[in-house]
């Protein structure tokens, strides 16, 4: 069986590596300009159409899938990807998740009016358009807040912190408009979680415990699972989102919902559409990674059990130089994805297991600030 994936990136990559076993082959299909370094010789490297602009949408679906050479399903790596073009190539083989789905979560006006459509609790916001909008929006929810893109955000990009009316007037003197974005009350959390979720076509689903994870500038720096310290309460509201979730989305893969904790109470904060960053722990800490069960969810395959051996943690490196001599040790295993090192960039990470919480927190703690301090 053939799987396409638009996007050539780190998430396709383990996609790839998880499928190989599983008789799986893969084709990629490369954004301009994108080298495919992290996927090459895993499959196909396509590259998307130079003249794509000049091809009716029906005439660049066919295209990109005789390109991709005629996956039996189609998937996605990113959730900036061309939906129409999603749409378009269902006509060809499914297309895992649905288009919709990926709209929704590519696009944060839409995925918050789907929380709370759900009835998810998450922080106050407000979409607005223009830099009025922004003004008046800013004087109902108050200081501090969070100014979001409604697209093209990620990794803190997009993304500005406004904590006081100085930082409101520097933010408007630099610029005569504003993209769709949302103005969202900055909440004083005292964990975040994300969930991991994973359906199939037929409604079966699975899910991995919660994961705590601690961002630095807006990145993802660590990953700890299971969360600790999740008392009866919590644990209720997280059942209660899967349910809110699966049952109101026609959703096939593993689906990521990131999460603050407030006062007790669980608030939502984005969702992606694909395997996450915060699942890499299951690679080495579950019995079945999130990379091998989305693909077994989108090819109809039984899914993978989800338990979790003892502990598992996970550091990104972010623009360091790593190499296997440095960063194993009998308990940590090392990952790269074939990258330049730049700021921030995302090259590679560490998983890390115990069957003790604590030594394991520790060790997470001393192997970031080597890699950081």
């Amino acid at each position: 069986m053939r799987i396409g994936i638009l996007g050539c990136g780190q998430l396709a990559r383990m996609m790839a590596l998880a499928g190989w076993p599983m008789g799986l082959q893969f084709s990629f299909l490369a954004d301009p300009g994108d080298t495919g370094d992290c996927v090459r010789g895993l499959g196909d490297l396509v590259d998307y159409p130079s003249d794509a602009e000049s091809l009716d949408l029906p005439a660049l679906a066919a295209r990109v899938y005789e390109s991709l050479s005629r996956p039996d399903v189609i998937t996605v790596e990113k959730e900036s990807v061309p939906v129409p073009l999603l749409e378009a190539l269902k006509a060809h083989c499914n297309v895992y998740p649905d288009p919709k789905a990926v709209r929704i979560c590519q696009n944060r006006g839409c995925e918050k009016a789907f929380i709370e459509g759900i009835g998810a609790a998450m922080a106050p916001k407000i979409v607005v358009t223009t830099l009025a909008e922004l003004q008046a929006a800013v004087a109902e929810l108050d200081f501090p807040v969070i100014v979001k893109t409604c697209e093209d955000g990620y990794d803190g990009l997009n993304q500005w912190k406004l904590n006081a009316p100085a930082d409101l007037d520097a933010f408007i003197a630099g610029r005569d408009s504003i993209a769709e974005s949302v103005v969202e009350k900055r909440v004083k959390f005292s964990r975040e979680l994300s969930l991991l979720l994973v359906r199939t076509a037929d409604g079966r689903t699975a899910a991995y415990p919660a994961t705590q994870n601690a961002h630095e500038g807006g990145i993802l720096r660590s990953s700890f699972a299971p969360a600790q310290h999740i008392d009866a309460a919590l644990s209720a509201q997280i059942d209660e989102l899967k349910s809110q979730v699966l049952g109101n989305m026609d959703y096939v893969g593993v689906l990521a919902i990131e999460c603050f904790v407030v006062d007790g109470q669980l608030l939502v904060n984005e969702l992606a559409p694909r395997v996450h960053n915060s699942g890499h722990w299951t690679q080495q800490g579950a019995a079945t990674s999130q990379f091998e069960n989305h693909l077994r969810a989108i090819t109809g395959l039984p899914l993978g059990s989800t338990a979790v051996h003892g502990f598992a943690g996970m550091v990104n490196l972010l623009g360091v130089e790593m190499d296997a001599q440095r960063a194993l040790a009998p308990n940590a295993f090392f990952h790269t994805y074939n990258k330049s090192v730049r700021p921030n960039r995302k090259v590679g990470h560490i998983n890390l297991v115990h069957d003790d919480a604590g030594v394991l927190q520790t060790q997470l703690e001393t192997t970031l600030a080597e890699i950081y301090s």
